[in-house]
């Protein structure tokens, strides 16, 4: 699929080929060639329409989803054409919906290994944001839905990603997880989303030590999961659709 070497600091050598068609595209198959990919781009970076932002964010979304040839090219593809930057800046849409299209975009882009990079540098500021609690005026009221799909979201950013966990905990996040987690005002899944973003944080011994001089301790990074199921990102791609 790809030509020259996959080095982050090499953005030169970043070229993907999609498959050579040997005979025209058709049905179902024009939703994911090259030159409609672009229109979705276009459209996530042109568009005021609500509506259009939220079905071109689910479109790629769910192109995105599984390992699959074209998932994997178009993952590729959004970076080259500067379409993940679109995706992070609609996290702070005035309309529910679109933040959620574009929470679920960014966690199926994030697989991509240099993606993950460039949407931990850049989004989860914007993704932290989002979530309920800190000091934010007006506060978000997002749905259960939305807030899961925000700490997934984060969750595959950050796994095998130390960069984003320390960008995670400069913006606020981890006040933020562990209010989700100890409130007692929120949901079982939000707890259990929350919880799964901290075992990933504390994971990272280098992290360790910085934040228990904030004043953080390891009991605050261990929460009850039972019956939780443990998708350490990897992989776990988000299959909804819109």
């Amino acid at each position: 699929l790809f030509k020259g070497k996959k080095l982050p600091e090499d953005p030169g050598a970043d070229t993907v080929d999609f498959p050579k068609r040997t005979t025209p595209a058709k049905g179902y198959e024009l939703l994911f060639q090259p030159e409609v990919v672009r229109i979705y781009i276009s459209l996530l970076k042109e568009s005021k329409t609500p509506a259009i932002l939220e079905a071109s964010a689910g479109a790629i979304q769910n192109l995105c989803a599984g390992s699959w040839t074209y998932g994997r090219c178009i993952r590729s593809a959004l970076r080259q054409e500067k379409g993940l930057s679109a995706i992070a800046d609609l996290l702070t849409h005035d309309s529910e919906r679109v933040v959620k299209a574009a929470s679920g975009a960014l966690r199926n882009l994030a697989v991509d290994l240099r993606n993950k990079e460039l949407i931990g540098k850049h989004a989860i500021p914007n993704l932290v944001k989002n979530l309920p609690g800190g000091q934010q005026t007006p506060a978000k009221n997002l749905s259960e839905d939305t807030v899961v799909s925000l700490l997934s979201t984060i969750n595959e950013v950050i796994v095998d990603n130390l960069e984003a966990a320390k960008k995670l905990r400069e913006t606020q996040g981890i006040e933020k997880l562990v209010l989700i987690n100890k409130s007692g005002n929120r949901s079982e899944r939000e707890v259990r989303a929350a919880a799964l973003v901290l075992q990933t944080v504390w994971g990272y011994k280098e992290l360790r030590k910085p934040l228990e001089k904030e004043g953080w301790k390891k009991s605050d990074f261990q929460v009850n999961l039972s019956n939780a199921s443990r998708t350490q990102g990897g992989n776990s791609f988000d299959d909804s659709t819109l």
